[in-house]
């Protein structure tokens, strides 16, 4: 793991197990970064940065957006509505992701199905050839 990951593993991990939004998965209010910083004052801003993409890209985060009405602060207190674009991006982002995983799920399966059917025919040309080879 790179330190840049471990670091923002971390910082997630931190905010995660201080605040409830963070913990509960709900979506955060807009200027969230801000409120981090007054807060937790030491944290690398780049850190914070990498820390909340990854927290914001989460499929968990990005449902809770979808499917959502409200934004809520650090402590799971309301703090604004999400507009219906924000909930229409996080639903389409979604339903890329679902769209893609179906699609590598297809792609792999058609793999094996190829693997397979190329292990059965050097099989059988091995059974022939051992046919031949032994007359």
């Amino acid at each position: 793991m790179a330190a840049t990951e471990f670091k923002r593993s971390s910082l997630l991990e931190t905010l995660t197990t201080r605040f409830a939004a963070f913990r509960d998965g709900l979506p955060l209010a807009l200027g969230t970064h801000k409120a981090i910083k007054e807060q937790m004052p030491e944290v690398d801003p780049g850190q914070l940065r990498l820390a909340l993409k990854a927290h914001t890209a989460s499929f968990r985060y990005l449902k809770a957006i979808a499917t959502g009405k409200q934004r809520f602060d650090l402590d799971g207190n309301p703090a604004g509505e999400l507009t219906d674009e924000h909930r229409e991006i996080a639903a389409s982002e979604l339903r890329q992701r679902f769209r893609k995983a179906a699609e590598r799920r297809k792609a792999e399966e058609k793999a094996r199905k190829d693997q397979e059917a190329q292990q059965q025919r050097a099989e059988k040309l091995a059974q022939l050839a051992a046919r031949f080879n032994s007359r």
